[in-house]
C-alpha cells in the first residue's frame, strides 16, 4: 500500500471530497498518481468550478448526481465517501434520525454508484470503495438509524459486487471504528485520541482498494480499528 506510483494514470471520483475523510484521500489518490475530481454539495470558501477538479452537487438529489456525472466524461475509480453521522432517539422512536441517516449515508451512495456504473462499463472495469462502519456490524443503543443506514451500505456493497464481477469492477467497502476527526475531538474530548483511526491512515487502505493491486478482491468488507 505503499507504492507511490499506485494510481499512475486513473482517474478517480471522490464523493464527499471536502470532509476530513475525502480532503485525506483526495491527497493521497494525487499524490499516487492520480487525476482526482472531487464532488462535493460545496467547497466552503473555495470557489467551486465544474470542471476538471471539483464538482458541486447534491448526491441527495438522484438526476442532478446523473447530470452531473455525465459532465465527467470516463473514469476509472468511484469512492463513495459522503455520509454522516449523529447519535439518535431510542430504536423504538427513531424520528426525523431515520431518514436523515439514509438520505446521507444511503442515497448518496445509490445515486452516485447508479451515475457512475455506465462510465465504469464504458472503460471495460474499474473500482467502487464504499465506506461502512464497524459499530454498524451490530446494532447499538441510540444509533438504531446510523446502524441500519451503514449495515444497509454494507448489504449494498456485497450485492453490488456479486453484479458487477464479471465485468470487471471490484465493490468493496472499508468499516472504521472511530476517526479522529475535528467533529469526534469536540463530541468526545477527554478520550485518547491516539487509538482512534486517522484519516490519513483509512485514506491508505482506499486507495489500496481503488488500485489494480486490489483486482483480485470483491466484496470485501475491511475493518479498520487501529487500536480501539
Amino acid at each position: 500500500m505503499h507504492n507511490e506510483n499506485l494510481l499512475t494514470n486513473l482517474t478517480v471520483v471522490v464523493t464527499g471530497a471536502n470532509g476530513a475523510l475525502g480532503r485525506a484521500v483526495v491527497q493521497l489518490a494525487r499524490a499516487r498518481g492520480a487525476q482526482v475530481v472531487g464532488v462535493d454539495i460545496g467547497f466552503g470558501d473555495t470557489p467551486c468550478a465544474n470542471g476538471e477538479r471539483q464538482l458541486c452537487v447534491n448526491l441527495g438529489d438522484a438526476a442532478a448526481t446523473t447530470s452531473a456525472f455525465e459532465q465527467l466524461g470516463d473514469f476509472d475509480v468511484l469512492c463513495n465517501l459522503a455520509g454522516g453521522f449523529t447519535m439518535g432517539e431510542a430504536a423504538f422512536d427513531a424520528g426525523e434520525n431515520w431518514p436523515a441517516m439514509f438520505q446521507i449515508n444511503v442515497e448518496t451512495l445509490r445515486n452516485a454508484t447508479r451515475a457512475a456504473i455506465p462510465a465504469l462499463r464504458r472503460r471495460g472495469g474499474g473500482r467502487i470503495v464504499n465506506v461502512g462502519a464497524l459499530s454498524a456490524r451490530e446494532g447499538q443503543a441510540q444509533m438504531s438509524a446510523y446502524c441500519a443506514a451503514k449495515s444497509t451500505v454494507m448489504r449494498l456493497t456485497e450485492s453490488l459486487s456479486r453484479e458487477l464481477r464479471d465485468e470487471g469492477i471490484n465493490v468493496n467497502a472499508v468499516l472504521p471504528s472511530i476517526l479522529d476527526t475535528p467533529r469526534n475531538r469536540a463530541d468526545m474530548p477527554t478520550a485518547d485520541h491516539a487509538r482512534w483511526v486517522s484519516t490519513e491512515a483509512l485514506a491508505e487502505v482506499i486507495c489500496f482498494l481503488a488500485s489494480g493491486a486490489a483486482r483480485a478482491i470483491h466484496g470485501a468488507l475491511i475493518p479498520v480499528v487501529g487500536r480501539c
